[in-house]
Order: structure tokens, then sequence, then C-alpha cells
């Protein structure tokens, strides 16, 4: 049996953190399977094979299945639960090796899963995934990068059309976050591992039922503010700039929440990484794993032009 990762599944191959995983697999030279509704009408990269399937049909996703060695799953946060259920079930069915459940975030303490109200559920799916008989890996990335930084005052804190930001506290709290970019040179990276250890470098199996860690930037609110200055060719005092307490924000959120305003959910997620606890920060809890994979360096500013970028072209509008 080949100790290396050949085929591999993905769930959302044509989504945000889908699309970057699929082309950087298939630059390791991966076969890549592209696992989709029964009617959609998606266009995939070359070399991606498409397996339609109907989520209400267990044997359909089952022989879409057969033969992986690993299965990424990328949905919505609103996805129904039952549909990562689903495909765990048919993956184990199939004898797929390796599920990467639907995780894309950080690994929550406790009480922050609890904060950011998904934070069980996850730890629930990985459960049953071991009682399954399966193996999971949890890619723990932090938020994405470009898309939190031009996704409004309820992401990081900034209105980048009205160039105003909102700072929690003072601004100076940071956390771990990741380019799209990063995420699917990560994903690639880990799973072109060798499955059991060959040698003294690293192997699949030392992240089996557990996290992969990794960060593009280490940064505060002020360091992504001094970034965008540098980009757009402003000044400081171009911006116009509020404080809040991030424990006042974060029950703002709630109260939206709870008003049934889906801005709020965003509001709670991203504040309550930046409290006192430093929930944010997974290279203090527990350690990442850029060294391990190798990842490679990233300028913080080519980062944010693309964020303006994104602001610029109208992604958000076209996207929600």
């Amino acid at each position: 049996m080949s100790n290396r990762l050949t085929n591999i599944a993905i769930v959302g191959a044509s989504g945000t953190v889908g699309t970057y995983a699929t082309r950087s697999l298939l630059a390791a030279g991966k076969s890549i399977t592209a696992i989709t509704r029964s009617g959609t009408s998606t266009s995939f990269p070359s070399g991606v094979r498409v397996a339609p399937v109907s989520y209400d049909d267990p044997a359909s996703l089952v022989a879409a299945l057969k033969g992986h060695d690993a299965l990424i799953i990328t949905m919505s946060v609103t996805a129904p639960q039952d549909t990562e259920t689903k495909l765990i079930d048919a993956a184990i069915e199939a004898g797929v090796k390796w599920i990467l459940p639907n995780e894309w975030g950080y690994q929550y303490g406790e009480q922050a899963g609890k904060d950011v109200f998904f934070g069980p559920a996850k730890t629930a799916t990985r459960k049953y995934i071991e009682s399954k008989g399966g193996q999971w890996i949890g890619i723990a990335c932090g938020f994405w990068y470009e898309f939190s930084l031009a996704g409004g005052v309820e992401r990081y804190g900034f209105d980048l059309g009205k160039r105003e930001v909102t700072l929690f506290d003072e601004g100076e709290r940071s956390i771990g976050t990741s380019t799209w970019e990063m995420c699917g040179v990560a994903v690639a990276r880990l799973l072109s591992l060798p499955v059991e250890k060959d040698g003294e470098g690293p192997a699949l199996v030392d992240w089996r039922n557990g996290h992969c860690r990794f960060a593009s930037f280490t940064v505060s609110q002020r360091d992504m503010w001094e970034s965008l200055v540098r980009v757009t060719g402003t000044k400081e005092g171009d911006w116009k700039v509020s404080k809040v307490p991030v424990g006042e924000f974060y029950q703002e959120g709630l109260k939206q929440m709870q008003g049934g305003d889906r801005v709020g959910f965003a509001k709670c997620l991203y504040s309550r990484m930046f409290f006192e606890d430093n929930a944010g920060r997974q290279d203090l809890s527990y350690g990442l794993d850029n060294e391990k994979l190798d990842l490679p360096k990233e300028d913080l500013d080519e980062a944010t032009k693309r964020a303006v970028g994104l602001y610029e072209e109208g992604w958000f509008q076209k996207q929600y």
C-alpha cells in the first residue's frame, strides 16, 4: 500500500478557500474530484473530475467517494449540519481514510467555542468521525485575511469605502490570520506528506485526530490599519477612528443576532478572538505548524492590496 495520498475529493471546490485548495493540490500532482450537487453547472480547472451527487441519495455519495484517500469539506457555516454528517457517513462507508471536516477557523478553547456558538457542534463532528472509525484533521488557519479586512466593520473593524476604523479597545491585541493562498498551500503540503513516518520529517499521522495550525500573519488591528495606510497612499488622519470595548462590541452583536440580524453573528465571531484570553493566538496556546510544513512567508501589504481589490470590485455584493 502506498505511503502517500493520491486521490482527493473536495466538497466546495469552487468556493472561496476550496478554489485555492484545489489549485494547490493539482499543482502538487494530486488527482482531484469535485463533489457537486446534481444539476449544478460550476466550471472547474482542467484536470478536476466532477462527481454529481444527491445528498438525499446516500448511495450516490458513497459511489462518488469510493477510491479516494481523503475528503476535504468546505461549506458555509450556515449549511445544514446533516449535510456534513451525510458526507462523513458516506466517506467512512466508501473507505476514505482521512477526513478534513468543515473547520477553517481556530482551534477554539471550550469557552471561546461556546461564545462563537458552533464550537460544541465542531467538537461533536470530530467525535462522530472517530466513533465511526474514521480519522480527521482540522484546518485551523484563523480568519481569512483578505476576506475579513474587506468585509466590513463587523469583521476586522474596517469600512474601506468610508475610510473608517473601529478599534477594539486600543486595537493592539494581535490574532493569527491567513490568506486564501496560504490555506491552499498548507492543505496541499499537509496532504503531500508521507502518511506514516518515513525518516525524520513530519508525517500525516502527526496530525491524526488533531488540528493543523498555521497563520500568514500575527497582527493587530493597528498593524492592519498601518498596512492600509501604506497601500492606499493615505494618512492616518484621513481615517475616522472610533474605539469600543471589545466585550461591548460582542454584546452588541449578540443583541443583533437575537433580533434576526446576521451581521450580529459576524460581530460576535470576530470580536471574540480579540478578547483578553488571546483566543485568536493559536501560536501562544498550541503552537503553529508553519515550519513543519515549510510554509512560505508572505508580505502583509501585498495581502492588503488584494483585500482592497476585493472591496473595489464589489466582491461582497456579488457573494451576498
